[in-house]
């Protein structure tokens, strides 16, 4: 008699994938020496999923996308541009990467990890512009420390 095939599939909602891409997008810039923060306000009243600053001083955004549905009814990412050097998309593995537009940055990205399968196009930003996210950065990375 011939055993059955068992088939799992995990099936997460969309906060449990949300939580588990944006752990994973921030654990891949931490190996890769960026320090991130996750649910950082803009200038513009947006909010970044996740913002990162390099050893070298350059500002990643990375928005996180919990699925097809998110992504579509989500257009938003495209004002954070004015406010990093470079744009990236983070996504489960199931998600239809080819939506993704050339010049954004894709990371794929699961509870554990991630990898970068395409770079951002660079943008970069003025230096005023610059200092200035950066000390709100700073900022805001010792207040939240402090809290904790």
């Amino acid at each position: 008699m011939a055993a059955a095939a068992l088939q799992i599939d995990l099936v997460f909602s969309r906060p449990e994938t949300t939580l588990a891409v944006t752990r994973g997008a921030a654990r891949l810039l931490v190996d890769m020496g960026y320090a991130p923060l996750l649910e950082v306000g803009l200038p513009n009243g947006r909010r970044a999923d996740v913002m990162a600053l390099s050893p070298r001083g350059e500002i990643v955004i990375v928005e996180v996308k919990s699925g097809l549905e998110d992504f579509r009814c989500d257009q938003k990412w495209r004002e954070y541009g004015p406010f990093c050097d470079a744009f990236f998309f983070a996504v489960d593995p199931g998600f239809p990467q080819d939506l993704i537009e050339s010049d954004c940055g894709l990371i794929v990205a699961d509870g554990f990890g991630g990898t970068v399968l395409r770079q951002a196009t660079p943008t970069p930003l003025a230096p005023a512009r610059r200092k200035a996210l950066t000390l709100a950065f700073a900022r805001l990375g010792a207040m939240r420390a402090l809290r904790t």
